[in-house]
């Protein structure tokens, strides 16, 4: 049973599409499941000035594709390289045990596009943010699938 958050975040999802200009761009997928997150950053001064996203999967992708960006939606990057799964999943009420893969992709997407606009600052991601997030089939992403 999905929350009261989750349901507004899936019916009502905020912003969507893609942002023109963006000069950080993730993209992250689940082979398994199917789902894929788009992730736009327009970044200013080290900070999140606008963000958008483009998923294609179940609700849950949605509602957390729409959380996370509501919550780095005017933080600066070291405040987004802060998002956690857990902090989606606390923010929407919780999620069911199948479909916390979902916010493991929201932390991922946004980390992938923070990645990226390291690399176009000619800065390696990895010596900020540790390892990057696959955009594809990895061992993250069936972390829950056993639950």
């Amino acid at each position: 049973m999905y929350s009261e958050k989750v349901m507004d975040h899936f019916t009502n999802p905020r912003n969507v599409g893609a942002l023109e200009g963006a000069n950080a761009i993730g993209e992250v997928g689940n082979l398994k499941c199917g789902d894929i997150m788009k992730i736009y950053m327009k970044i200013e001064n080290d900070v999140i000035t606008d963000v958008t996203f483009q998923t294609f999967g179940c609700g849950a992708a949605v509602a957390t594709s729409s959380m996370a960006t509501e919550m780095i939606k005017g933080k600066t990057i070291e405040e987004a390289m802060k998002l956690t799964n857990k902090a989606v999943m606390e923010a929407l009420d919780g999620l069911p045990p199948v479909k916390v893969h979902c916010s493991v992709l929201a932390e991922q997407a946004v980390k992938a596009a923070l990645a990226n606009y390291y690399e176009a600052q000619g800065i390696d991601p990895v010596s900020i943010l540790g390892e990057i997030p696959c955009a594809g089939d990895c061992e993250d992403c069936h972390v829950h699938d056993a639950i």
